[in-house]
Order: structure tokens, then sequence, then C-alpha cells
């Protein structure tokens, strides 16, 4: 269930919200405001946000998680969360996304000796 250590070091932590679920790579923009004034104002950009629930084929249940829109495009695009997981660079999933994959490879893994074992009887 636990990844090894250095599945964990490919995954850094600028913006900590990011890690909580699959934010794709999506951070905290900084800037200025300027209005017809030109009289500057910082702010910030956040991603845009949402809370999903995405249903995983490998793991047949609901995954309720907090996804940026690129990303549900990416997962749409890529046919579903389970090969959205799979394909994506670690770099990109974040804390959450490598959990959720360790998660489906090991379902996969396991259904694949459970088929192998099925065989060979």
């Amino acid at each position: 269930m636990f990844p090894s250590i250095p599945l964990w070091e490919v995954v850094s932590t600028p913006f900590k919200r990011s890690q909580l679920g699959l934010f794709q790579g999506k951070m905290k923009q900084y800037g200025n405001s300027v209005p017809n004034s030109k009289h500057k104002t910082r702010r910030t950009w956040l991603p845009n946000v949402h809370n999903k629930r995405l249903f995983s084929d490998t793991l047949g249940q609901n995954l309720r998680i907090k996804l940026t829109t690129r990303a549900l495009k990416t997962i749409k695009k890529h046919g579903g969360v389970d090969n959205y997981l799979l394909k994506m660079k670690p770099e990109l999933l974040g804390w959450e996304g490598m959990r959720l994959r360790v998660m489906v490879r090991e379902k996969q893994q396991a259904a694949a000796a459970e088929e192998g074992a099925k065989v060979d009887s």
C-alpha cells in the first residue's frame, strides 16, 4: 500500500494544496492588477479547482478528488482516471495522484496474478 521512498522524492511541494488533488502542475500565480490609472496592485490567481467523483474501473469504485479543469480534460483525453494515473509523469501527479497510482497498479497486479493462477490450474 505504501509506495517506496524514491517514488515520493519525485514529487515537489511548491504549492501544498496541489498535493492533495490532481492539479496537473497548476499552481498559484502572482502578478499585478493594473487599472487605467497605472497604479499597480499585487494579486494572486488560483487554479480552477473542482471537487469531482470519478469512477475507477480498476478499483471498481468512485473516487472523490479535487482536480483542475485542465486535469479533467486530460482524464477525458486518456479515457478515464486509471489510464491518466498510469500515463502521467510523477511530477504532475502530486502526493494524492501517486497514492492513487499505487492503488491502481497494485489492484492490476493482483488481478493479473489471479488470472495467471486460473490459467495454470
